[in-house]
């Protein structure tokens, strides 16, 4: 692969690359692209704990390029390593950016950007747009099957060991606002959807998370998993006690558990449905609007107390855990440029 060099020994090298120059090596020549590619190169990356995590957002912005004062939305990345924020490619096909209410899943190096109110038109879309961090392109997925909808749950599993790339997308209102009750699946390396079993409930507004495995639906006081083995839905359980607020934040950790943001405090759930409170917002954070989550982290992206500016925070879970009251967790600043001070609508993370 790198004249002079043992393969071994060159896929060393190629390792220690950045991901951000990912797209320059995969140019080069077909034996670093066939490297780029193979699941083991990324597993080796993360076991060195070179590969590092990426939050992508979707977030408003002014451009005056075409349309003065037209708000569209873009995808920022913010790389917690290094702080440092970018941009990514604006996809060729969205000439006025992103769909608004779009949803994003990150799969293995690929991020899948589905459905979407279309900004020119104000119509759902159908269109399904993938970004591979790899080559640092853009593709056209198979459109999302109808009816169209909007306001559904979607979350993604990877398994490269098993070549699985799957999206889920599950209830959702249809462009009438009938609530559905019906899922799908996405498979990303094949680009194609095949249907699921409907759920036995019609969510809408609704949040979708992986944990352990299976694809949960949230939605108002109770929630759905789909399990993959069993090709079925499981049953209705309680999500939120009758009474208090349906959380608009919900993540999954690699810990396997659900947090989630109520009010101003962090909570996990533990055995048995029962949720424990692991910390409490920053006194300079007056609401919490979306949040991601990572290897013993989490950043919650808020609005500051004092003027409504765009704020970023980042909790280490693995301390909350000895902590002797949530009072007292320690969260830690993220300092934003400027120019990507916009609220988040939706956030998700890859370890590149």
């Amino acid at each position: 692969m790198i004249p002079g060099l043992t393969d071994d020994a060159a896929r060393e090298c190629l390792t220690r690359v950045p991901y951000s120059a990912f797209p320059t090596l995969f140019s080069v020549c077909k034996l670093w692209r066939q490297e780029l590619r193979d699941p083991t190169f990324h597993r080796f990356r993360k076991s060195t704990g070179i590969a590092q995590p990426v939050v992508v957002m979707v977030q408003p912005y002014c451009t005056y390029d075409n349309c003065p004062g037209l708000m569209v939305h873009r995808l920022v990345i913010f790389e917690p390593a290094t702080g440092v924020w970018s941009s990514l490619p604006p996809c060729p096909n969205l000439t006025h950016g992103l769909p608004h209410i779009c949803r994003l899943a990150a799969v293995g190096t690929e991020l899948v950007v589905v459905g979407g109110w279309k900004i020119d038109t104000c119509l759902t879309t159908d269109e399904v747009h993938v970004y591979d961090f790899v080559s640092g392109e853009w593709r056209r997925g198979s459109p999302l099957p109808w009816p169209l909808r909007s306001s559904f749950a979607c979350a993604a599993t990877h398994d490269s060991d098993k070549g699985c790339r799957t999206v889920y997308v599950a209830g959702g209102i249809d462009r009438s606002a009938n609530p559905l009750r019906s899922a799908l699946a996405y498979e990303v390396g094949g680009d194609s959807w095949k249907p699921l079993p409907d759920m036995a409930r019609k969510p809408f507004n609704c949040l979708g998370v992986i944990l352990r495995g299976k694809f949960h639906v949230l939605h108002r006081h109770c929630s759905e998993a789909f399990d993959p083995a069993a090709g079925s839905w499981g049953p209705v359980e309680e999500f939120v006690p009758p009474g208090e607020q349906y959380p608009t934040i919900c993540v999954t950790g690699v810990d396997g558990r659900i947090y989630r943001c109520m009010g101003r405090e962090v909570m996990v759930q533990l055995d048995g449905a029962v949720w424990a409170t692991v910390a409490k917002l920053p006194s300079e954070m007056r609401v919490a609007m979306t949040a991601v989550a990572w290897e013993g982290k989490l950043m919650v992206l808020g609005l500051d107390m004092r003027n409504g500016a765009f704020v970023a925070k980042i909790l280490d879970l693995k301390a909350t855990m000895t902590m002797t009251t949530p009072a007292s967790a320690s969260w830690r600043n993220v300092e934003v440029p400027p120019e990507y001070q916009w609220h988040v609508e939706v956030a998700c993370c890859l370890v590149i």
